[in-house]
């Protein structure tokens, strides 16, 4: 009758890959090239240094103006009762003007500037994990999909053995033309599911390269992980909210918005400049000659704003309303990354207790298969019965390899909903992104257009 070593080979198989070898592209080396290659995750740093510019922006306040002019033209002047001459007048000017007194809106909106810039590196990290977990994600559905294709194979072996059996039976006069259409019917199901689990592995695969950016060869789910998470649930939600990137950033954005307000309020403060101006002007009458006159100023400019038609009122309203909502949306991110750590733990004990279970639910099919198929060659079982207790053992096994890539992905949703899904929780290899080299780089640049990459 059929091997039972042809159902054992796709958990075998399993297993083998699970435990990985030398050669093996682990996950973290997966997670480590994602780190360095993601298209994603690098357009977040594009990010990033393009808000580094708000600062170096902000403090511009601080620093003088300068602007030239030239004018050059004709004047043709006359009056009754004299003759009507030309000149030509050219005129070359340099005006500085130095910010004295700006009503610490330089101050404030530079302190905006940075707190904003601080937030969106918390968003950096954010998306940092966001995409080591579809990472991980994409790792384990390629290990599954894989292991899944394989139990189908095997399913298909057993069938197409099952169906031959059937076939000699049926030819010595011992078997029915039922038990062969039936078996027949198992061999067109077994073949369909493989089909489709072609089809996932297939996708499967085109989202690993995606995310990761390389092709999935040679994997093993081997990790840590598990040494990585917090010992109980109220653990998690303590260090998720103690450190969970999302909440640091809508932390700053409150500082922001406080310091938003204090700038929009600024404006009704008195402004002070200090203004020099340089001027060379040549004055040439038109066919006699002429001269020429060089002069000098400085002044010092108050502005006092007396009334603004509202605006200015209407702007400091506005910013201490977005001053509210970024409070709340502190509340809300707070509960958020609460329900995400608890979620997260409650996935990964159902996973661990979902895999005991598969893990006693296949021993038991594979016993039963066992005996239905003695009882089957004594004719106490038909060949229906044989193959409902395959199929038994398939979805017992298909449960338990699910059950597996399950546990090992919730291990890392549970790792990110801490915010400790990053560079160096998991150990990655490869440069680790500065997210403060850019900002040291520009910060104080007084000019220049090139990027510090030399763009």
């Amino acid at each position: 009758m059929v091997s039972l070593k042809l159902k054992s080979a796709a958990v075998a198989g399993l297993c083998v890959m699970m435990a990985g070898n030398a050669n093996a592209l682990t996950i973290n080396d997966a997670l480590s090239t994602t780190y360095q290659n993601n298209p994603s995750l690098n357009a977040a740093r594009a990010q990033l240094r393009s808000v580094d510019e708000n600062v170096p922006q902000a403090l511009s306040g601080w620093r003088p103006s300068i602007f030239g002019s030239l004018s050059s033209g004709f004047v043709n002047r006359s009056s009754t009762g004299f003759t009507e001459k030309g000149f030509n007048d050219t005129t070359v000017a340099v005006q500085m003007t130095q910010p004295l007194f700006r009503g610490f809106r330089t101050v404030n909106s530079t302190r905006q500037a940075e707190a904003i810039v601080r937030s969106q590196r918390e968003e950096l990290r954010t998306t940092e994990q966001d995409v080591l977990f579809q990472a991980s994600t994409a790792y384990m559905d390629v290990i599954r999909d894989t292991a899944l294709v394989s139990l189908r194979r095997s399913d298909l072996k057993f069938q197409e053995e099952n169906l031959r059996a059937a076939q000699d039976r049926f030819s010595v006069g011992e078997g029915t033309r039922t038990d062969v259409s039936q078996s027949e019917a198992g061999r067109a199901r077994a073949q369909s599911a493989l089909n489709t689990a072609l089809a996932n592995l297939n996708t499967s695969r085109a989202v690993f390269r995606q995310v990761i950016g390389v092709d999935p060869v040679n994997l093993s789910a081997k990790t840590n992980i598990t040494n990585l998470l917090p010992r109980n649930v109220g653990s998690a939600v303590t260090v998720g909210q103690e450190e969970h990137p999302a909440i640091l950033s809508a932390v700053n954005l409150v500082d922001a918005a406080m310091f938003g307000v204090k700038t929009a309020e600024g404006r009704l403060l008195p402004t002070l400049d200090l203004e020099g101006n340089l001027s060379h002007n040549n004055n040439t009458l038109d066919g006699v000659g002429g001269g020429s006159t060089n002069t000098a100023s400085v002044f010092g400019r108050m502005t006092v704003p007396i009334y603004q038609a509202g605006a200015v009122s209407s702007t400091i309203r506005q910013a201490k309303e977005e001053l509210s909502q970024t409070q709340i949306l502190v509340d809300v991110s707070r509960d958020t990354i609460r329900a995400r750590a608890i979620s997260a733990w409650g996935q990964l004990n159902a996973s661990i207790a979902s895999i005991t279970a598969a893990e006693a639910e296949v021993a038991a099919a594979r016993l039963a298969l066992e005996g239905v198929i003695e009882e089957q060659r004594v004719g106490q079982r038909t060949t229906l019965d044989v193959l409902d207790s395959q199929s038994d053992l398939i979805n017992a096994r298909v449960t338990l390899v699910t059950a597996q890539r399950d546990r090992v992905v919730a291990a890392y949703a549970l790792l990110s909903s801490v915010g400790r899904l990053n560079y160096e929780t998991l150990g990655l290899t490869g440069a680790r992104y500065d997210a403060t080299e850019h900002y040291d780089q520009v910060r104080d640049k007084w000019f220049g257009l090139r990027t510090p990459d030399g763009r």
